[in-house]
């Protein structure tokens, strides 16, 4: 989250900010790499990253993924969160989010 310490009684406003902000964009909008495990003619196993994709990209390609989901949550919905903004809107909107928490931590004394 940061460098410097946060004082506990703003565990409520950064909680928030990850399930508002953080968690859907690193869930729906940042690739990650996707490991390959290749063995090369030694035997030796390497890992290598030749694909890069969202984790929920990742999931969606499970056989049978309606099943893995909690019963109130619809592939459709997910979709619906996936498509609703583009990779650079949902990374500008998460950012701004954090400098406006950021900044609530500057103004606020605490005990």
């Amino acid at each position: 989250m940061g460098y410097n310490h946060i004082a506990a009684p703003h565990a409520a406003e950064i909680g928030a900010f990850y399930e508002r902000y953080f968690n859907p964009y690193l869930n729906f909008h940042r690739p990650c790499g996707v490991p390959e495990e290749v063995s090369d003619a030694k035997g030796k196993v390497k890992r290598v990253y030749r694909r890069y994709a969202t984790p929920w990209e990742i999931l969606r390609e499970l056989p049978e993924l309606a099943k893995y989901l909690k019963e109130d949550i619809t592939i459709q919905e997910l979709e619906q969160r996936a498509g609703a903004q583009s990779d650079t809107a949902a990374a500008a909107e998460m950012q701004q989010a954090k400098q406006k928490l950021f900044a609530s931590f500057q103004g606020k004394k605490t005990a």
